[in-house]
């Protein structure tokens, strides 16, 4: 009698690089797109290739509408319609057919030109803590954000904080990127987010984040 043995493929592969984003360029307004109509765009996203990788997937965010997208590619460049106008986030994760282990690249930030665009509404912020799911001691919390523009002209921001889904405006026109202090009680939820508002009357919503108080 015969018998047949099968053996499976080992996925001990070394882990892929970390890939180089180069192109569209960090906190940069990009005018390299192919029009395609008023209000959308092809742009050309590169990166340089990462080792040990078989394919990259491509991940980037339209900020104002929150939208996300992926998608897989097998070489360092991928072409993608945006909306004219917008900001956007990337990011390249480089992934192997030798080892389930992926390994993510740095998170860019840019803007799409727009038609006629003299000003550009500032990036979200982005909060940097409490981190979102966070667990925090009784007592008080110390509020910290970053804030970018492509004019460079952040006038102020207004920090939302409360435990409700859709928190309160707490303070406004606060120039400083943190809020200290803030009294919070045990076994709560709160919430938070930010809105920038720049010198030409420009704004934008940062992400809502939510920790909980231990």
């Amino acid at each position: 009698m015969l018998t047949a043995f099968g053996c499976s493929k080992d996925h001990n592969g070394p882990a892929p690089g970390r890939a180089i984003l180069t192109f569209p360029e960090q906190d940069k307004i990009c005018t390299n797109g192919i029009l395609q109509s008023d209000s959308t765009t092809t742009l050309i996203f590169t990166w340089e290739n990462s080792l040990n990788t078989s394919n990259y997937e491509l991940h980037y965010k339209n900020l104002i509408s929150r939208d996300s997208t992926s998608i897989i590619v097998n070489s360092n460049m991928a072409a993608v319609l945006l909306r004219r106008g917008q900001p956007y986030s990337w990011y390249v994760v480089s992934k192997s057919s030798e080892t389930p282990v992926t390994t993510k690249s740095d998170v860019w930030k840019f803007y799409m030109e727009g038609p006629g665009a003299i000003t550009y509404a500032p990036y979200p912020a982005a909060l940097t803590a409490p981190l979102f799911g966070a667990k925090v001691d009784a007592g008080t919390v110390d509020l910290t954000w970053t804030g970018n523009d492509p004019d460079n002209d952040i006038s102020s921001y207004d920090v939302y904080f409360g435990t409700t889904l859709t928190p309160p405006l707490l303070q406004s026109n606060v120039t400083n990127m943190y809020l200290n202090g803030l009294a919070i009680v045990a076994n709560t939820t709160y919430y938070w987010k930010i809105v920038t508002h720049d010198a030409k009357g420009n704004t934008s919503m940062s992400d809502q984040f939510q920790f909980f108080v231990q």
